[in-house]
C-alpha cells in the first residue's frame, strides 16, 4: 500500500531521544514531513513519514545505533506494513517492550517502551 502515512509521538525523554528514534527510521521511511521540535522545553513529539516499502533502503539494519538518555514512550500509528516495519527497525536499535496495541480497518497502533 504505497504511500501511507506513518506517526510517531515521543513522550519522555530529550529532544536528541527523539532525534535518535526518527534517525533510526530514517532508513526504512526516509525523512520525516516536519521538522522536530528544537526546544528541550517540549514534552512530547511527534514525526510523520510517508511509507512507501518499495524505497526502502536494502540492508538498512540499525543494529546498535540507537542512544538514548531515558526511557522513552512512543506511539507508533499507520498501516499494518508500516507499523511493523518501524517496529522492527526499533527494535535491532534499542531494547523495546511492546505496551499494547490497537488495530482498527486498515490502521494499526502501538503503544512501545524504548530503553537504553
Amino acid at each position: 500500500m504505497p504511500g501511507t502515512e506513518l506517526t510517531v509521538t515521543f513522550s519522555g525523554g530529550t529532544v536528541d531521544d527523539a532525534r535518535a528514534v526518527v534517525r533510526v527510521l530514517q532508513p526504512a521511511f526516509g525523512l520525516p514531513r516536519e521538522d522536530l521540535p528544537a526546544g528541550d522545553d517540549v514534552t512530547v513529539h511527534t514525526a510523520r513519514f510517508a511509507h512507501d516499502p518499495a524505497h526502502r533502503t536494502p540492508g538498512s539494519g540499525q543494529s546498535g545505533v540507537g542512544h538514548l538518555s531515558g526511557a522513552v514512550t512512543l506511539t507508533v500509528q499507520g498501516s499494518p506494513r508500516a507499523v511493523a516495519t518501524a517496529r522492527d527497525a526499533l527494535g535491532q536499535a534499542f531494547t523495546l517492550q511492546d505496551q499494547g496495541s490497537a488495530s482498527g480497518d486498515q490502521e494499526q497502533e502501538w503503544q512501545l517502551l524504548l530503553e537504553p
